[in-house]
């Protein structure tokens, strides 16, 4: 549950968030500054208090909205396949608790982030960490439309399992951009990287598996 007071980060905290770090090392995450804004943001802020003692263990956890919040490995994986460079624009579908967000703007980019959840997003603005961050832009829309009237980005990335590659974001990528998305249904999915073309194909590569929450059309009011 986020609150709109802040909370305590202290050592045990910053200690927890230095295992973790060490827990994604060893599982694969080498991108050093991926790494660092993992280990500087206070997971337990985005979790109920009741999670707080847990809040970094490499797992997901339930959030508002029969939502979730991703496992730090999973955040860690798509931020890094993403490439990120100070001032890339990114376009995220699904802000979810923001957490993924807040990992996307401590590296420096600028966020424009959709959720469909109208609970959600209202309770996500109150949260009081969140003003840490002035290059986080949220918006309530439908993630399949995107958000064409800040197109181009950069940077595309998916926090939901989709159906198939939605054409309208990749429209909204710019050439020479990188998509991440995990493809798939409710056994599974396949995470995937798209980089665009300057002719406007597409070059995908298929990686690992992975458990999402599916990407839904429309908007939940």
């Amino acid at each position: 549950m986020l609150h709109s007071k802040p909370r305590e980060d202290n050592y045990l905290h910053k200690g927890l968030r230095k295992q973790l770090v060490q827990v994604l090392r060893d599982k694969g995450i080498r991108d050093e500054r991926v790494l660092a804004a993992i280990e500087s943001i206070p997971r337990h802020f985005f979790l109920d208090p009741a999670f707080e003692r847990i809040a970094y263990e490499d797992r997901a956890f339930p959030i508002a909205a029969n939502q979730t919040i991703s496992q730090p490995y999973t955040v860690a994986y798509q931020t890094q396949l993403l490439e990120i460079k100070k001032f890339d624009k990114i376009l995220e579908i699904g802000t979810g608790s923001a957490y993924q967000a807040c990992v996307l703007a401590e590296l420096g980019s600028m966020v424009y982030t959709i959720e469909r959840q109208k609970a959600l997003y209202d309770f996500v603005g109150q949260f009081f960490f969140l003003k840490n961050y002035p290059n986080i832009k949220r918006f309530y829309g439908d993630g399949y439309e995107g958000l064409p009237s800040f197109a181009p980005f950069d940077k595309v990335i998916i926090t939901a399992a989709a159906p198939f590659i939605p054409p309208k974001l990749v429209e909204q990528l710019k050439p020479g951009g990188i998509m991440v998305v995990p493809v798939g249904d409710d056994s599974g999915q396949k995470m995937m990287r798209l980089t665009k073309k300057p002719d406007g194909s597409v070059q995908e590569e298929v990686l690992g598996d992975f458990i999402f929450v599916p990407m839904l059309e429309g908007k939940n009011k």
